[in-house]
């Protein structure tokens, strides 16, 4: 046999990596290996295959019919391979290993970000990856552990765990309401400059809810402004510019209201289905969780378990 039987075993599940991926660049980040190096083992497996395995155009990278049944034939005996390793590792005392985690940027900047040090003092066996982003992040594709995610349900797919509750506050800061008036019902906010989250729909409407004798008064209104986007920092900043209302999760508007920076708008209208009701961290569904991974949600949990304390 020319080719060793064991470069070819690494250079299988490298391409079932590669087909989770959809990229080279992806690929070498998740083995800590380099882009070159995925190429080159690529091209060797096909050439001890006998046949292309992989497609590559300047946009992205897909798998030939051969490379996917060999992806199809493979990929569960590596899931299965890597959960045993993972099992015999988690019996060898204190939780080791690396982490990848994602999370939103305000939420991670201003509430995770500050305990990490505190926790990799306590698991000093354990490392952490935290990538800050506000974009939805493909777990198996882009190779993360976990996620935390504001939802008001978790997907089917995944293990969840409840971190805490979370609600969306409307707020302003009080030189803009010294100047355009507040509102005192949700209709007028279509007069009002209201500072919006980015999302991929071209208008933007806001749903509010309060309580009116046995049911429910529900008011859908139609926003707009000077200011999107997909940062609630950055919205939050703006606010505190004067610039207009904006709609934030608790997490960014908590600091801001004790010490009255920012106000509340429509104190007795409940925000619906924008940002969700929960945080969640998440992760592909797996028979076991490695206890690595365990241990920060752990950590997540207790860290999160109050909540964003917001002024009565």
């Amino acid at each position: 046999m020319s080719h060793p039987a064991t470069p070819v075993l690494a250079d299988l599940h490298l391409l079932t990596v590669l087909a989770q991926t959809r990229s080279y660049t992806q690929a070498a980040r998740r083995l800590g290996i380099s882009k070159a190096s995925v190429s080159m083992r690529i091209g060797e497996l096909e050439r001890a295959a006998g046949v292309p395995l992989v497609r590559r155009t300047t946009r992205s990278v897909g798998l030939t019919e051969a490379g996917q049944q060999l992806v199809d034939d493979t990929q569960p005996s590596f899931a299965h391979i890597e959960q045993s390793f993972a099992s015999v590792r988690d019996l060898a005392g204190s939780p080791r290993g690396l982490v990848r985690v994602t999370a939103p940027v305000a939420l991670g900047r201003q509430h995770i970000a500050p305990t990490l040090a505190a926790f990799l003092r306590r698991q000093p066996e354990i490392r952490v990856e935290l990538d800050l982003t506000d974009r939805f992040v493909n777990l198996v594709q882009e190779g993360f552990d976990l996620a935390v995610r504001h939802a008001h349900a978790p997907p089917d797919t995944h293990v969840a765990w409840v971190l805490c509750e979370s609600r969306s506050v409307l707020v302003a800061s009080p030189e803009y309401l010294r100047r355009r008036g507040a509102p005192s019902h949700p209709s007028q906010l279509a007069s009002h400059d209201c500072l919006l989250y980015l999302r991929d729909t071209a208008g933007q409407n806001w749903s509010f809810e309060r309580e009116a004798g046995r049911k429910a008064e529900r008011v859908i209104v139609a926003v707009n402004g000077p200011l999107k986007a997909n940062n609630s920092e950055v919205l939050r900043e703006a606010v505190l510019g004067g610039l207009g209302l904006g709609l934030l999760p608790d997490f960014s508007a908590a600091g801001h209201l004790r010490p009255r920076s920012l106000v509340p708008v429509l104190p007795g209208w409940r925000p619906q289905g924008f940002f969700g009701d929960r945080l969640y961290a998440i992760r592909p569904w797996a028979p076991q969780v490695p206890r690595a991974v365990q241990c920060f949600v752990d950590h997540l949990r207790e860290t999160l378990a109050g909540g964003f304390e917001m002024p009565g």
